[in-house]
């Protein structure tokens, strides 16, 4: 692919993200509400998008003034979880530990919890946090892309890039965690 195709393919990813101002309006209310009530936001990804996770964090607790803790960070204790419990477990032992009611969780999978390869299906150990913090009483946001996968039906809220390009989703995953950090900002920082 050329360097003008790829940033056409860009141009028009963004412009059809305006659809979608209700969800990122929701995403912003939400995280309002849990600074208001000094709840936890949580958040996940795998791959690139674990890194997306541990940014969002950061930003969201320095600009934010949010409890932000990324399930990504401490390589020991992932390392640990997947080794004796399982990859799919590596999110929801965390928030078993951690969760309470109210509290938040951010997942970042550029296809949604849809598809598979020769370790099986994609984001399963994402799912399952979400599956957990709905039936314990916290509200879930979620960013993906292609179609969305079964991350837009599972969460209270979910922003779905409406691209068929992995590279796209995740630029648009960081674009969007900075638009939501900055939006929440405290004091003067520009």
């Amino acid at each position: 692919m050329r360097l003008q195709d790829f940033l056409h393919q860009t141009v028009g990813c963004a412009n059809r993200m305006n659809e979608q101002e209700k969800e990122m309006e929701k995403i912003i209310e939400f995280l309002q509400y849990a600074k208001r009530d000094n709840q936890q936001v949580f958040i996940c990804g795998n791959g690139g998008s674990a890194g997306t996770a541990t940014h969002m964090a950061g930003d969201l607790f320095k600009i934010g003034g949010l409890k932000a803790i990324s399930l990504d960070e401490n390589v020991p204790l992932m390392t640990a979880i997947i080794n004796d419990e399982g990859w799919d477990k590596l999110y929801t032992f965390q928030l078993e530990r951690l969760f309470k009611p109210g509290d938040v969780l951010i997942s970042f999978s550029v296809h949604g919890g849809s598809g598979k390869d020769k370790a099986g299906l994609w984001s399963q150990n994402i799912t399952k946090a979400i599956d957990y913090v709905m039936k314990n009483g916290g509200i879930t946001i979620g960013f993906s892309g292609f179609d969305g996968g079964s991350m837009k039906e599972m969460c209270h809220v979910c922003m779905v890039i409406p691209v068929d390009s992995t590279p796209i989703v995740e630029a648009f995953h960081v674009i969007l965690h900075h638009y939501i950090a900055f939006e929440l900002q405290e004091g003067d920082r520009k």
